[in-house]
């Protein structure tokens, strides 16, 4: 595997309270054999539960060091999820072996309507790793597995400034299936709701989700059938246009999963996922006046995915991934002739690994993917890395790698299937398919009480679809490709004391566009980048009635025309839960983010949110 998809943006943490996954999850790092013995799944926040509404699969991804979030409103409301550099619609959201997916733009990528406790804690997929497993996901890939059911619930309150409120339960029941020998059968479902009147003027938000899913797990397999609704409504001054108006939008995403998962043989598995997704979009250009401009949308997506490893010797295994897409859209703003696509995607990446003395392990992979639709152009990709893995006496290990990635993907119907002479968002039609090459070096020390994981990389984007803005033009953004080389540099640090868990990273970004025009005075997405990211975050117990949990993030941003304000921000969320020994499971926590109220532009014209405040009580069985 490429070590710098999981060291330098790492699920590879220890395996301690503070990091360990909610539920107990299935083995779902076998994926990769021979660094199971170094991998667990973990988070790399200190806090897993937002502030102000329910947990999401991109909550508090603003504080991870592998990932960089752009909100609007809150990370829940609607939220830009990109990884080294990239933008939104580099990152794709994989659950099991699928890709999820919304045709019309990676915007809504992460409209995802599954409770926390059915899943993994996120990996992020980057190089060779996200090129085989990733869809239509050219940088990286968010991860995440479907957990074990277990029987147990929570029911929670809360409220806080800004009029929030949120309200939530959720129960997990297992049954031993009598006739059939270590067979369980599961049932979870889940309620959430919340709402504010915003962190800001016009920043208002109501949200709520029903999700729920049956599971039957056997002694080498897990199945899992899932059906989740989640509606949201938010608003948010200059949410994706510059021009000083209240938008909002209204969100419905509807989700139909069904999984399955088997192990066989030696250390070898499949994963076959297929779902169904819905998706309904209003937006509304200013709620004071909003027949000046609304556009709908409804996306509706089709996919059937298989991804697994075949371990035909001890030295020899087949990694392989596929997934097939059909998407279709009703729309009215976009143009009637690019309404649906079929989406095809085949990577076969062999593996060999040769012993060596002194306990080292050398591993290397080479493969090829191909990408194709039924409207545009095929690719072909070169994927491959090598590995030495060093395991010393005392159980310690330090990993060298040194990887190559292409990947490739097609822009999304907002930006080529609207108008293209003008309107607020204006599409090309002339864009072509993004190609992607990544090269890098990693290096991870694995010791006992501390972990240090590091990477360079250098990877070249042709064609990228980015959003620009031009000060001559009346429309808000447009679509247009550019070529971007990207240096980055990763540096990850994890320490554990007796009663404290320390995470603390760097990265380092620095790029060279070329739009191929002089008429681009500003981009929204490829040019918002940090040069500088510093990010720590610590776990604190200082009695076992108290746990202290702080995530910071500092970033010294690029200049941008379109950003109001400072290049610089520094951001806080502080918890506090209390744990009153007179009522066992009952939780009692005070939580703030934007402690510091920083206004920063985290996308360049939209405005930062402000502070939030909450209390809640949650009640565990």
């Amino acid at each position: 595997m490429n070590l710098g998809a999981r060291v330098a943006l790492p699920a590879l943490l220890f395996n301690v309270s503070a990091f360990s996954s909610q539920s107990d999850n299935t083995d779902n790092s076998n994926e990769v054999k021979y660094i199971e013995k170094i991998t667990v799944e973990g988070s790399a926040t200190a806090n897993k539960i937002p502030v102000g509404t329910f947990g999401s699969p991109i909550s508090n991804l603003e504080y991870d060091p592998r990932v960089d979030l752009q909100s609007r409103n809150m990370a829940e409301a609607q939220a830009d999820v990109t990884i080294r550099g990239g933008i939104f619609e580099n990152t794709g959201f994989r659950v099991g072996s699928a890709t999820l997916f919304d045709p019309q733009t990676g915007h809504y990528f992460a409209e995802i309507p599954i409770a926390q406790e059915m899943l993994s804690d996120a990996s992020v997929l980057t190089g060779v790793d996200n090129a085989h497993l990733g869809v239509n996901s050219s940088v990286g890939t968010v991860s995440r597995y479907w957990s074990r059911i277990n029987t147990s619930g929570s029911v929670s309150i809360g409220a806080g400034n800004n009029n929030a409120n949120l309200q939530r339960i959720h129960s997990g029941m297992t049954l031993a299936l009598d006739d059939v020998k270590d067979w369980t059968l599961g049932f979870e479902g889940e309620f959430s709701r919340s709402e504010s009147d915003g962190t800001i003027e016009n920043g208002d938000h109501q949200f709520q989700r029903v999700s729920g899913r049956i599971q039957l797990v056997g002694p080498s397999s897990q199945t899992d059938l899932f059906l989740g609704v989640q509606e949201k409504f938010f608003g948010w001054p200059n949410m994706y246009t510059p021009f000083n108006v209240n938008e909002t939008e209204d969100l419905r995403a509807r989700l139909l999963i069904f999984n399955h998962k088997q192990h066989y043989a030696q250390d070898s598995t499949f994963e076959v996922s297929t779902y169904y997704r819905r998706h309904n979009d209003l937006y509304i250009f200013s709620r004071e006046n909003p027949d000046i401009f609304q556009a709908f949308h409804e996306t509706d997506v089709t996919s059937i995915a298989l991804s697994g490893r075949h371990a035909k010797t001890a030295s020899f295994a087949l990694n392989y991934s596929a997934q097939f897409m059909a998407d279709g859209i009703e729309s009215t703003t976009l143009e009637n002739n690019f309404t649906s696509r079929h989406y095809y995607k085949l990577s076969v990446l062999p593996e060999y690994q040769i012993d060596l003395k002194n306990n080292q392990q050398l591993t290397y992979r080479l493969g090829a993917t191909f990408d194709d639709t039924n409207r545009d152009s095929s690719k072909t990709s070169l994927i491959g890395d090598i590995t030495l893995n060093t395991i010393n006496a005392d159980d310690t290990s330090h990993t060298v790698y040194l990887s190559y990635a292409q990947a490739s993907q097609v822009a999304g119907y907002t930006a080529i299937g609207g108008s293209n002479t003008g309107g607020l968002f204006r599409s090309n039609y002339e864009l072509e398919r993004e190609t992607t090459k990544n090269i890098e070096l990693g290096l991870a020390l694995d010791q006992d009480t501390w972990r240090l994981d590091s990477a360079i990389f250098y990877r070249q984007d042709d064609d990228l679809t980015d959003w620009t803005y031009s000060l001559n033009s009346t429309s808000a953004r447009s679509a247009n490709p550019v070529d971007i080389k990207t240096f980055g540099l990763e540096l990850l640090a994890i320490k554990r004391l007796d009663n404290t868990e320390i995470i603390t990273s760097y990265t380092f970004l620095k790029k060279s566009e070329d739009y191929g025009t002089a008429d681009i005075d500003a981009s929204f997405y490829a040019l918002n980048y940090p040069d500088h990211r510093v990010t720590l975050g610590v776990v604190w117990r200082p009695s076992d009635m108290v746990e202290v949990r702080i995530d910071n993030e500092w970033r010294k941003q690029e200049e941008n025309t379109l950003r109001n304000g400072p290049d610089d921000a520094l951001f806080t969320h502080l918890t506090l839960k209390i744990m009153p020994s007179q009522f066992k499971g009952l939780d009692i926590m005070l939580a703030a983010d934007n402690l510091w109220d920083e206004s920063f532009e985290e996308i360049p014209g939209t405005p930062g949110r402000g502070e939030q405040y909450t209390i809640s009580a949650t009640y565990h069985w």
